[in-house]
């Protein structure tokens, strides 16, 4: 039996749930573009992390990388985070209906 491929929300989360994941993806994204060695720098992560993160946040669609040479650069791909923002979304419409139903409650209850 073949194992359904990942909902792309899901692989969003997964790649931004790791705190050191989401700090390179901050970092590409604040960066019109960066190589792995400008991410490691400073960093406290061996360049190999700084790789290994970036493939899944590639993997996730999140990030796109541009070779020259012997160097890969890499710019952050805001179409990515789509799945999630759409997700994001219809949840806020859910809670936002909630919270007015909430409010209404609470003025029949205390005019």
């Amino acid at each position: 039996m073949t194992e359904a491929a990942p909902n792309p929300v899901t692989t969003v989360m997964r790649a931004l749930a790791d705190p050191t994941r989401r700090a390179v993806f901050e970092r590409v994204f604040e960066s019109t573009e960066i190589s792995v060695a400008e991410l490691t720098r400073g960093s406290g992560v061996t360049q190999g992390a700084i790789s290994q993160h970036l493939k899944s946040l590639k993997q996730a669609g999140l990030v796109a990388e541009r070779a020259e040479g012997r160097n890969v650069y890499y710019r952050a791909a805001p179409q990515g985070l789509e799945p999630l923002v759409t997700w994001m979304d219809h949840y806020g419409v859910f809670w936002r209906e909630r919270f007015q139903n909430l409010r209404d409650l609470l003025k029949e209850i205390d005019p």
